[in-house]
């Protein structure tokens, strides 16, 4: 079996709990409705990426700046809820797969309502 258990355990926690504390403690007017798609434990445990999507997903530089910030307090608040020898260093990352998903199927929309067969190649 490829995939560590323990560590997909681990992030699955964590993204749970860090969720519900951005939603519920974290107090900064700057960030929006933010959503963590994704969680990613090294099978060390020591490192966490934790991959992050807004409503405003075209600039999300603000959003990971904020929670880039308030970092010390997560981790602290993570290492309260769950019990774990070593916090994870906590690594946020954009991830705009809904904004390509959203592209992609504007995209066939398109070739949708314009026939799709017999037109030019498209260039991509």
């Amino acid at each position: 079996m490829g995939v560590n258990t323990r560590s997909q355990r681990v992030a699955d926690r964590i993204q749970i709990e860090l969720s519900e504390i951005i939603q519920k403690e974290l107090k900064d007017p700057r960030h929006g409705f933010i959503t963590l798609t994704r969680v990613e434990v090294a099978d060390d445990l020591r490192s966490a990426k934790i991959f992050v999507s807004t409503l405003e997903n075209d600039d999300l530089e603000p959003t990971l700046d904020t929670l880039d910030r308030a970092k010390g307090f997560l981790r602290t608040e993570i290492g309260r809820r769950i019990r774990l020898r070593h916090v994870p260093e906590l690594h946020f990352r954009p991830d705009r797969s809904a904004v390509e998903a959203i592209r992609v199927a504007r995209l066939l929309h398109e070739l949708e309502r314009g026939g799709g067969a017999g037109g030019e190649a498209e260039d991509a």
